[in-house]
Formats: structure tokens, C-alpha cells, sequence
């Protein structure tokens, strides 16, 4: 993995704060819209499903990033993988691929908890229409192995990560390029090599290394 360009902590900051807006402003969007339709057409079923269903993705997406971005609600050197598991289920529940997660439960350092929950994000843009995404933690510490996999045509492995990945890219991150920064800065804090292959309608993400 190629050195990151650089990017000051409050410019990270606000670039993730952006990002995260992005990402829950459609769901928040739907709510309300479903409330302006029961104003209209009160006890409707159909705006009430909106509701229900938009409110469980907006959740999803503030609870996966709270872990995969913030500090979880505590200064803790380490997270526990079950909670980070559970974020990532609820997270996918309301996208198109299927996500397996395979490994044992464990307490890990915070960075690569937030590393597995990012590469996850990558992993799931790159196969839009699904149909699966698999996370493979065969070891999670001191030695490191954890292997992540995207199926499904098109694949569309984002093109701001390769370009992060193979140190050729020149542009200033931005709000839609930050997330895979961030991905590749957590790898790079935790002193752990990203590596991707992609053959056919696969792609493989591997993490490996050893922490310090």
C-alpha cells in the first residue's frame, strides 16, 4: 500500500462530517415525506411503511457510523467485534448485496474494528446490484489476516480507492473520495498492508500484518 496524500485532521473532520450527512439525508428525506403524506391521508398504511421502514435505515446508518467513523461513545483502546458485526448487519439489511460475516468474537484495537466496517463500505459500493459480500476475520491479533469479498456484475470497485491504493491519485479528497481515505488512513495507522484483486465479477480486499 502506497503512502496517502496528506490531509489535516480538521479538514478530515469536516470531510467525514460531510459524509456522513450524505449518507442519512435520503432516509431522513423519506421520513419526512411519509410524515407530510399522513398529514394529508391520515392511519395511511402505505406512508406509514415509509415512515417505519426510512426511520430503521436512518438508525442503521447513524449506529454503523458510530462505530466505523466515531469513537463509539468511548475513549476504550478496543471494541468488541459482536457490536461491530451487529452494525454491519443492520447496515446492510438495507442494501442490495448479502452480507457473511465469518469469526470468532473478540475484543480488537479500536482502528481495526473501524478498518473492517470501511473496507465493508468499499467492498459493498463495488457490486451495487449484490448479489454478496463476505468478511473473513481468520485472525484478528496479534498476526493479522482478515479477507474481505465482493460478488456481483457490475463490478464497480470504486475508482477513488484504486487510484488511493496504488498512489497515483493527485486530486484533493473531497466529501465523496474521504470514505475510502479514511479506510486506507486507518490500514496505515495500524501499520497493516491493504491489498485488492479483481478477477471476473470478484473482488478481494486482504488486510494482513502484524500490530505493533
Amino acid at each position: 500500500m502506497n503512502e496517502l496524500p496528506p490531509l489535516s485532521a480538521p479538514d478530515l473532520a469536516a470531510l467525514l462530517a460531510s459524509r456522513l450527512c450524505h449518507d442519512i439525508i435520503s432516509p431522513v428525506g423519506a421520513v419526512q415525506s411519509g410524515l407530510e403524506l399522513l398529514d394529508e391521508f391520515p392511519n395511511d398504511e402505505e406512508s406509514m411503511g415509509l415512515v417505519r421502514k426510512s426511520t430503521r435505515s436512518a438508525v442503521a446508518k447513524l449506529q454503523f457510523a458510530r462505530i466505523a467513523y466515531g469513537a463509539s461513545g468511548s475513549t476504550a483502546a478496543e471494541i468488541d467485534l459482536g457490536d461491530a458485526e451487529a452494525v454491519a448487519r443492520g447496515f446492510m439489511e438495507f442494501e442490495r448485496a448479502e452480507l457473511t460475516w465469518n469469526g470468532t468474537r473478540a475484543y480488537v484495537p479500536k482502528n481495526i474494528a473501524k478498518l473492517i466496517l470501511n473496507l465493508l463500505l468499499v467492498a459493498n459500493a463495488s457490486v451495487p446490484r449484490g448479489p454478496s459480500v463476505t468478511i473473513d476475520l481468520n485472525s484478528v491479533g496479534p498476526d493479522v489476516d482478515i479477507v474481505l469479498t465482493a460478488q456481483g456484475q457490475p463490478l464497480r470497485v470504486p475508482a477513488r480507492f484504486v487510484a488511493l491504493l496504488e498512489g497515483r491519485d493527485e486530486e484533493p479528497v473531497d466529501a465523496h473520495g474521504v470514505q475510502p481515505y479514511y479506510a486506507l488512513l486507518l490500514a496505515q495507522e495500524t501499520g497493516l498492508d491493504v491489498q485488492l484483486r479483481q478477477e471476473g465479477d470478484t473482488a478481494v480486499f486482504t488486510v494482513s500484518g502484524r500490530l505493533g
